[in-house]
């Protein structure tokens, strides 16, 4: 007797939905992609599975291409992704780097509680914006050199104090980030120090070295840039 034809779209599914619950564990917020599953079948097997897992409650599609596990709260109720969740995945999908725009960069960093009205990064992969839900993401081509040359932490680092400007780097705020930042991100923004402008030297060394001089200028919270 011939064993039963099995379905494709199934058994992909399946290995989909094993991978997730995997990741689910570590990431419970992560934002999937087909690309994030193309070793486990064709696209287009792919497709049908994670429409299949949508379906079934599994997944949830938050835009086109992008899907994520159905998270809530008993106040908040339905729970969406974070910017750099979408970010990160829309990133994987292109084989790209993204970074945090600076206004970004200097809330990431608590250097500033303006929370931007979208967020916005800069990619060396192709402009886009997402909308998911009332959230707005982003993404401003760059050269591959702007987004690559640095570090992640110390290109956060110079994007938040470029959003001040000049006038506005505190001691107060440097100080800050020689408390947030670790010993190895320390350590690599002395490495990335010749990346950032002049005027920056100063103050990223007192964050990278620990015997550095304080910077002496300071500035009222309220002057301009």
């Amino acid at each position: 007797m011939a064993a039963p034809a099995t379905n494709p779209t199934a058994t992909v599914a399946g290995h989909v939905a094993r991978r997730i619950a995997r990741g689910a564990k570590a990431t419970p917020a992560r934002v999937y992609t087909p690309f994030d599953f193309l070793d486990l079948g064709t696209p287009h097997s792919v497709g049908m599975a994670l429409m299949r897992l949508v379906r079934a409650g599994t997944l949830r599609h938050l835009a086109r291409g992008l899907y994520d596990v159905p998270r809530s709260h008993h106040l908040l109720g339905e729970l969406l992704p974070t910017a750099d969740d979408i970010a990160q995945a829309l990133a994987r999908r292109d084989g790209a780097s993204v970074l945090p725009s600076h206004a970004m960069a200097a809330n990431l960093l608590s250097l500033s509680d303006q929370v931007p009205a979208r967020a916005v990064y800069e990619t060396d992969g192709p402009s886009r914006t997402v909308k998911v839900g009332p959230l707005t993401v982003q993404l401003k081509k760059r050269p591959p050199r702007q987004v690559r040359s640095a570090s992640p932490m110390s290109h956060l680092v110079f994007a938040a104090l470029r959003s001040l400007g000049k006038a506005q780097v505190t001691s107060e705020r440097i100080a800050h980030l020689r408390n947030t930042l670790s010993p190895k991100d320390r350590a690599q923004l002395l490495k990335d120090l010749p990346l950032a402008p002049a005027w920056m030297h100063p103050h990223l060394r007192f964050v990278a070295v620990p015997q550095a001089p304080v910077p002496t200028k300071t500035v009222k919270p309220s002057a301009r840039r």
